[in-house]
């Protein structure tokens, strides 16, 4: 049987379908995606969960980070049978995962509900530490640009990203999504002057692989005044990566939240 999602689990007597929240540091992974002979967040999550359960279920997550990307708001699914309550089932995950993953809610979900189908949009936050002096705490989660940015110019340049655009200068497709035309509902900085950080925020419906940092690191040549706003509109236009700025540092990125409708918000993914 199938739905709009894809095949749907054929249900034993206790199989339920359940979601959960997922907080991580991407430093110590070669990403979400299992890879053979290499630690990836869902093959952890998976291995830690089959201790539990006993038997190796598959975790699907809602974006496929890459290396060294963290992420505050991953939500995934799973199908386990599973008698007791589901926060026993959290409790138990949490003292089996290593420090650097964490389960930060899970509960029942309706069968159709797919982390990655179902999601209606996803935040990502880029971090950018914008001063000339290195941060040792923030080395792992942040970008370090020493020289100044034109937060102004930036801001300009990133608000001709919010609607329907093809995005191929800035990325390319995921599986199963051959098109580079995405929507962007949000774009915008925003500067931490105590510590130097600059924030870089883009929700949409979806993106592509390296686009965000695609667009932070165009973005950072705008700041610098290497090119000005009209000609980052122009490489979003042209469609040709050649045009655009070098990838940003995958430290540096963030997938804060992933929103989903109303029919399955028993659980919000953000903080």
């Amino acid at each position: 049987m199938t739905n709009q999602h894809g095949p749907r689990r054929l249900a034993g007597p206790s199989m339920k379908r359940y979601r959960a929240t997922v907080e991580y540091d991407g430093t110590s992974y070669h990403g979400w995606q299992l890879q053979k002979n290499l630690p990836t967040v869902q093959g952890t999550l998976e291995q830690t969960l089959a201790r539990i359960l006993g038997i190796t279920v598959r975790v699907h997550g809602a974006g496929r980070t890459d290396a060294g990307v963290h992420a505050r708001g991953q939500v995934i699914h799973f199908d386990a049978e599973w008698s007791h309550p589901p926060e026993a089932l959290q409790r138990g995950w949490n003292a089996l995962l290593p420090r650097d993953v964490a389960v930060r809610d899970l509960c029942p979900a309706h069968d159709g509900f797919h982390a990655r189908h179902s999601a209606r949009c996803k935040t990502y936050k880029y971090y950018i530490l914008n001063r000339t002096l290195r941060s040792p705490l923030h080395r792992l989660h942040a970008w370090h640009v020493p020289f100044p940015l034109d937060l102004t110019a930036m801001e300009e340049a990133a608000a001709v990203l919010k609607g329907v655009h093809d995005f191929a200068a800035f990325g390319s497709p995921t599986d199963g999504t051959p098109s580079t035309v995405r929507e962007i509902l949000h774009a915008g900085w925003e500067s931490d002057p105590t510590e130097g950080m600059l924030i870089f925020t883009v929700c949409g419906t979806g993106f592509l692989r390296y686009m965000v940092r695609s667009l932070v690191g165009t973005l950072v040549l705008v700041g610098s005044g290497k090119i000005n706003p009209v000609q980052f509109r122009e490489i979003l236009a042209s469609r040709d990566r050649a045009g655009a700025g070098p990838t940003a540092p995958a430290n540096g990125l963030c997938l804060e939240s992933v929103e989903y409708g109303f029919a399955d918000s028993t659980v919000r993914s953000s903080p």
